[in-house]
């Protein structure tokens, strides 16, 4: 780390775009990585996961990217804040003070579409004719509505669990993300299969009300089954076997679940506005939960993944103050994110990591988006989870195949 020299870039731009009579405005931060001796090497924009996460920070060991050091022998690396995240005027519990009808209509212009319009401001605003980007997850939808409108500003696109669902409904999305889990949930069992009786002894005692955090959430049923979201990353199994095997009354048992659990108080947004990801001109109305299997319902012990429930809003501390503004989304009629035509027509070069047993992003929907853009080359593996970019390997692999496909 001690080669990088980083350049911190704020820009003032609107809060709604193409509409001059608006006037309201906002930051957006970006940190431009540059290692030495590659001060002309192009630019690569991290497209961050989420919604509502900002971008990693590169010397901030916990979240300093394993990625980054392939990513800086080929590009200047450019971390974007997504808009209301991190630096880019940050949207936070201080922001309900202006009502939750006001929050609500702000949160509507913080979609994919914006945070592209953003980019291409910071790609302007740094003299870039082009850049690259990569798209983890939610930064791979991103990436989808980039190609949807702006897509002679890419060079080179990678995704990693990325390749979203272009043209269909949430609640199709919702099903398939169950099936997933599912499978991801019984295999566990199959490898431990006491931590059957575990879960459901942990369902009892938090339908008893027994199961408190140390910031006095009392976890109710549906949250505490989605710590099944830790079975999305390589290693969450092992995080979710030492929390199974503790003595649920115990401090550290109490602390390390509130840890594991996948929404917490940090980052609101993740909870408040992550079913409008996947809406693509439509409301999303709880799509998640409209979506639930019939065996989800009947058998507590099938832990969940990144399915939000409406309840939280009223059993989670860090999301009761937030209740009447994800009531307000949950009705929104949110615009079209994707153009399938122009994705088509886009010409995209590059990459794209695959993982065959992701529970957040469905292999069969990534492979139709694939389907779209034949210059970016699939790598489909069961090698990895959904979080396999932090591994260090995937990204390496993906540039090898896109220089491959290149020089054929």
């Amino acid at each position: 780390m001690q080669d990088l020299t980083i350049d911190e870039h704020t820009l003032t731009v609107p809060l709604v775009w193409d509409d001059d009579a608006d006037g309201r405005t906002i930051d957006v931060h970006a940190s431009v990585v540059t290692r030495s001796g590659g001060e002309k090497l192009p630019y690569l924009v991290y497209l961050q996961g989420g919604p509502g996460h900002e971008a990693p920070r590169p010397f901030h060991a916990p979240t300093s990217p394993s990625w980054l050091d392939a990513a800086l022998t080929r590009f200047r690396v450019v971390m974007l804040d997504q808009r209301g995240t991190g630096k880019s005027s940050p949207v936070g519990d201080r922001d309900l003070e202006r009502g939750a009808a006001a929050v609500a209509e702000h949160l509507t212009h913080l979609r994919a579409s914006s945070i592209v319009r953003d980019a291409e401001a910071v790609r302007q605003h740094l003299g870039a004719e082009t850049w690259s980007s990569l798209g983890q997850s939610f930064g791979g939808f991103t990436t989808l509505s980039y190609l949807s409108t702006a897509a002679s500003s890419l060079d080179e696109v990678y995704f990693t669990g990325g390749l979203g669902a272009v043209g269909h409904d949430p609640s199709e999305v919702y099903a398939v993300t169950y099936d997933a889990t599912r499978t991801a949930v019984e295999r566990y069992y199959r490898r431990f299969p006491t931590h059957r009786d575990a879960v459901r002894r942990l369902v009892d005692r938090a339908a008893a009300g027994d199961i408190v955090l140390p910031d006095g959430e009392v976890v109710s049923v549906s949250r505490l089954r989605s710590i099944g979201s830790l079975l999305g990353s390589n290693d969450g199994w092992q995080t979710l076997w030492s929390l199974l095997d503790q003595d649920p009354g115990t401090n550290a048992f109490r602390h390390d679940l509130a840890s594991a659990l996948p929404f917490g108080g940090r980052n609101p947004l993740y909870y408040v506005f992550h079913e409008s990801c996947y809406a693509d001109g439509v409301v999303t109305g709880w799509a998640a939960e409209q979506a639930e299997p019939a065996d989800f319902r009947d058998d507590p012990t099938l832990l969940t993944g990144e399915h939000i429930r409406r309840e939280w809003a009223d059993t989670v501390p860090a999301f009761q103050p937030w209740g009447d503004v994800v009531d307000a989304l949950a009705d929104v009629e949110w615009p079209r994110l994707y153009d399938e035509a122009a994705i088509a027509a886009s010409g995209a070069r590059g990459a794209a990591a695959v993982y065959v047993n992701d529970i957040y992003v469905p292999l069969g929907f990534s492979l139709e988006t694939a389907d779209l853009m034949p210059g970016v080359h699939p790598w489909i593996t069961n090698e990895h989870e959904h979080s396999g970019l932090r591994s260090g390997e995937v990204l390496p692999h993906l540039f090898d195949l896109t220089l491959g496909k290149r020089l054929r």
